[in-house]
């Protein structure tokens, strides 16, 4: 993984020397997201690999719409495997991360095209995985939990690399799925960094209830990345190809400040009021200044999808077969008792999962050891506030399946 520097903080004052190195951060953190955005890598308790429940969950529910897709795909404009004799199907999965989520869905992807091909055509093609992410992704934990390549029916490879730009050659690809990624932007709007403007986004470390100029820069740069997303999967896939998208949203009624919905989901969520406080945490303990605590800025958005809708007619190219949004609990009711039972189990593990997020640009900005500091913070917010385990949360995703036209 590739980070900025660390910042050298003195043991004597904690804010000596802190505004130089800090704007030295500030450039690399503002220029530079895709060279530190990732989950993070290994296997380790606060690893992504091991904290992405709600990512399967949301999986798990989207599951049917995916195979009925691939059920219906219309092999004779799919390729022409009846003239070719070595023909390949190639597959990619953009935002792979790491972990249980995609390898699994690149097996059940592989395995129901291949039994499509043998049914309807009486031969099976070879088959080519693509896993992409951004280079700073750990392709290395990816790969060690490859199944032998004597069990998998497809040929494995990594593809370092933003997938709002063009990864492949044109009409190079036969179905491409996006899992629980395309919610990460690809920078944080300009605008929300700067002192100077209306979106300064004082006190806050993310947009849910924030004040109107901030969420109009974040709905804006969301609509860029969406169409020039679909506009790079537009030259990459070929005609009767299928994208799959599935992505962290909200419902159409709901405003785009409200990215979490009811209350007690804003109160639960990662990024919303335990993370601000605990960023203020830091700056009671003088180990940062208000000027970096109000530079960090968490680089998601939750679309709508109205929004989704009109960015895939925008960009032309492809048929909507399907769109749907799910509401997903937290995490499972046997957890959720036995958190209330424990609560500083429950802290420990809210706290894995905010690391397996964003532990990468947390030390981009503020290095090793104060985002240590930030999430040992945050782990004492969230184990101390009993109300919160009361509470059920609930994430929002929208799934939907595009063909190639």
């Amino acid at each position: 993984m590739e980070l900025s520097r660390p910042m050298t903080i003195s043991t004597t004052s904690p804010r000596e020397g802190l505004e130089t190195n800090y704007e030295e951060h500030k450039q690399k953190w503002a220029g530079g997201l895709q060279r530190v955005l990732c989950m993070q890598g290994g296997d380790d308790d606060g690893s992504y690999a091991k904290n992405s429940e709600a990512p399967a969950s949301a999986i798990t529910l989207s599951k049917p719409l995916l195979l009925t897709a691939i059920q219906s795909l219309n092999l004779k404009l799919f390729s022409r495997i009846e003239e070719e004799k070595d023909c390949c199907i190639r597959i990619a999965d953009l935002g792979c991360a790491t972990g249980y989520n995609t390898l699994a869905t690149i097996d059940m992807v592989v395995e129901c095209l291949r039994k499509k091909y043998i049914h309807e055509c009486g031969v099976e093609p070879e088959f080519e995985a693509f896993f992409s992410d951004l280079p700073s992704n750990d392709f290395n934990s990816l790969f060690r939990s490859l199944p032998a390549a004597t069990t998998r029916h497809y040929y494995a490879a990594g593809v370092p690399g933003s997938f709002y730009g063009r990864l492949f050659p044109k009409r190079k690809l036969h179905v491409v799925v996006s899992l629980s990624a395309l919610n990460w932007l690809s920078q944080v709007p300009d605008a929300v960094l700067d002192k100077r403007s209306a979106a300064w986004n004082k006190g806050r470390a993310w947009i849910n209830g924030a004040k109107k100029e901030v969420v109009e820069a974040y709905a804006k740069q969301s609509e860029e990345d969406l169409e020039n997303f679909l506009r790079c999967r537009k030259e990459e896939i070929v005609h009767g190809g299928m994208l799959f998208m599935l992505m962290g949203g909200r419902p159409g009624f709901q405003h785009p400040e409200n990215q979490l919905g009811d209350p007690d989901s804003s109160a639960k969520h990662p990024f919303a009021t335990s993370m601000d406080q605990a960023w203020q945490d830091l700056l009671k303990m003088g180990l940062i200044d208000e000027e970096t605590r109000d530079g960090f800025n968490i680089p998601a958005y939750m679309r709508s999808m109205e929004e989704v809708e009109v960015a895939i007619k925008r960009c032309g190219g492809f048929e909507i077969q399907k769109m749907e949004y799910h509401k997903i609990m937290e995490h499972s009711e046997e957890k959720h008792k036995e958190w209330i039972r424990d609560p500083v189990s429950y802290g420990r593990a809210k706290t894995n999962m905010v690391r397996a997020a964003l532990r990468p640009i947390a030390e981009a900005h503020l290095g090793p050891n104060i985002s240590e500091e930030l999430f040992k913070c945050y782990e004492k917010q969230v184990s101390s506030d009993i109300t919160l385990l009361h509470k059920t949360g609930f994430y929002g995703a929208i799934a939907a399946c595009l063909i190639r036209m």
